[in-house]
């Protein structure tokens, strides 16, 4: 909801809060002030609407996952470069579904600020195999699979690669 600096300055002004509080001898208050200052550093680093976004996700709720994303107005200014990775990634498995060129753009963007896990990153990539094979790119959607494949490390996406590589004998 906030700005991501507005965050770090409201953290800033209430861990000086708790600071007075310690030196007035309120050593309760300024703990608890302490904890309230961590919420806004925890979200500094993971913003309130992505990670309800993903709730939404994770419930296969794609109107609900957009409406919550719309909800961030300029996110180069409200996300860190990791979030605006996850911005894009989620836009990107929206407009999958939708229009695979719109797709494509969202998960280019979100591989190059950057995603945190590696299954992330393999799903993003296996998405842009996807894609390129649909558009008979299959030099690209080659090198996308084999990417994919190693940063793959649990095995979670095996079945999904191998279903691929079999429809990449066709074209």
């Amino acid at each position: 909801m906030f700005n991501k600096n507005i965050k770090l300055i409201i953290a800033a002004l209430i861990i000086a809060y708790a600071v007075y509080q310690f030196i007035e001898g309120y050593v309760g208050n300024g703990i608890a002030l302490i904890l309230l200052s961590l919420v806004f550093i925890f979200l500094y680093f993971r913003n309130e609407l992505i990670l309800l976004a993903f709730l939404r996700m994770r419930k296969q709720d794609m109107e609900g996952t957009q409406r919550w994303l719309e909800k961030i107005k300029n996110p180069e200014s409200a996300l860190i470069k990791k979030q605006q990775g996850y911005y894009n990634y989620l836009h990107g498995i929206i407009y999958s579904q939708k229009n695979l060129t719109q797709a494509e753009k969202y998960f280019k963007k979100a591989l190059k600020f950057g995603l945190t896990m590696d299954y992330d990153v393999a799903m993003a990539k296996l998405s842009l195999a996807g894609i390129a094979m649909q558009k008979r790119r299959k030099r690209e959607a080659t090198q996308l699979l084999q990417e994919a494949k190693k940063l793959d490390k649990n095995n979670m996406l095996t079945e999904q690669i191998k279903m691929m590589q079999q429809q990449m004998k066709k074209i």
